[in-house]
C-alpha cells in the first residue's frame, strides 16, 4: 500500500500555566515539565508512523497562561489510513490530554510551507491586575495564580495610561527585555501596535462586590516580543501607578536602551500574564472565524 505524505496541521490550544515549566519542551528528568511534552505524548497515542513534533508559535514562561497559543505539526498515518479530519484530531488530542489543564481549541489543515511561528501576523497578550488588596491573603481564592495584586492597593490608572502611550510604535526595547542566551542574536527593535488599560471583571466577582476589589487588564499587541518584555513593561507601568516612576520616565527608559537601567525588582510576576491570541491571515487558515474568540 502507498504511504500518504504527512499532513500539516495548525492547532490552537490553551492551558493553565501554573504547574508547567513553560510551554516549551523540557527533558523528562526535570521537576516541572513543559506543555509541549504533554502535547507530543498525546499525539503519539494517535499512532502516527513517525514521532510528531509540535512547532510552537509563541514561547511562554513558567507560570504564564494561554487563552490561545498555536503550533503546527506534521502527522503521517499508517498505509491505507486517511489524514485526520480537523475535528477528529481535536477530539483525539483532547481525549489523551486528560486530566491536564490543557485543551485543543481548533485545528486547520495548512500547506506544507506554513509555519506557526513565522507565519503569525501578530500576538496579543493581556495582563490581569487586581486593585484593592492591602495584602496578598485578600486575593479571592479563585483568582490566585491568575492575577497580580500589587502592594499598596490602588494604582493611578490615568498616569499608567499616559505612560503606556510611550511604548506604542517602533522602538529599541533593550531596557525592557531580560537577558538570556539568545540576547546577542536578537534585534531589540520591536513595533508595539497597541497598548490598552481597561477595567475588567474577575471570576465570580459579582459575588464579592462589597469588598471593593477592581480588576484591570493591560493589553499588548505586536508581531513579536522580546524575552520577558511584556512582564517588564507591566512592572514599569505599575511602578508609575504607584507613584514610584513618572509617566515620562518610561520614555527615558526606552531611550537608555540598557536592560540594566530597568528598575530593580519591578518585573511583574508571571501569574497575571496570558497569551490571548496569535493572529494569522485568513488565506492561511481559509476561515473567517477568529480561533479562540
Amino acid at each position: 500500500m502507498l504511504v500518504c505524505p504527512p499532513t500539516r496541521y495548525l492547532v490552537f490550544f490553551q492551558y493553565f500555566g501554573t504547574k508547567y515549566s513553560g510551554v516549551m519542551e523540557t527533558s523528562s528528568n526535570q521537576s516541572l515539565i513543559g506543555v509541549q511534552n504533554y502535547l507530543e505524548k498525546a499525539v503519539q497515542n494517535l499512532k502516527p508512523v513517525a514521532p510528531v513534533k509540535f512547532h510552537i508559535s509563541s514561547r511562554t514562561d513558567a507560570g504564564v497562561h494561554a487563552l490561545c497559543n498555536s503550533a503546527h505539526l506534521d502527522i503521517q498515518r499508517a498505509p491505507g489510513k486517511p489524514a485526520f479530519e480537523e475535528k477528529q484530531l481535536v477530539y483525539g488530542l483532547n481525549r489523551h490530554l486528560k486530566p491536564e489543564p490543557i485543551c485543543i481549541l481548533n485545528a486547520y489543515r495548512v500547506s506544507s510551507s506554513f509555519h506557526a511561528r513565522f507565519s503569525a501576523l501578530s500576538r496579543t497578550y493581556i495582563y490581569r491586575l487586581l486593585m484593592g488588596c492591602s495584602h496578598h491573603s485578600e486575593i479571592p481564592v479563585f483568582e490566585r495564580d491568575l492575577c497580580w495584586a500589587p502592594v499598596g492597593g490602588y494604582l493611578n490608572v490615568p498616569a499608567m495610561q499616559e505612560a503606556a502611550q510611550f511604548l506604542v510604535g517602533t522602538h529599541d526595547f533593550s531596557t525592557f527585555r531580560s537577558l538570556n542566551s539568545e540576547t546577542p542574536f536578537q534585534n531589540p527593535v520591536r513595533t508595539i501596535f497597541q497598548v490598552d488599560i481597561q477595567p475588567s471583571s474577575g471570576f465570580l466577582s459579582h459575588h464579592y462586590e462589597h469588598r471593593g476589589l477592581e480588576f484591570w487588564e493591560l493589553k499588548f499587541r505586536s508581531r513579536s516580543f522580546l524575552y520577558r518584555q511584556v512582564r517588564r513593561m507591566v512592572g514599569a507601568l505599575v511602578a508609575v501607578g504607584q507613584g514610584k516612576l513618572t509617566p515620562h520616565r518610561i520614555k527615558e527608559l526606552l531611550e537608555l536602551k540598557d536592560s540594566l537601567a530597568f528598575p530593580p525588582n519591578a518585573m511583574a510576576p508571571p501569574s497575571g500574564l496570558f497569551l490571548k491570541s496569535v493572529e494569522y491571515s485568513e488565506a492561511d487558515l481559509d476561515t473567517t472565524v477568529a480561533p479562540g474568540e
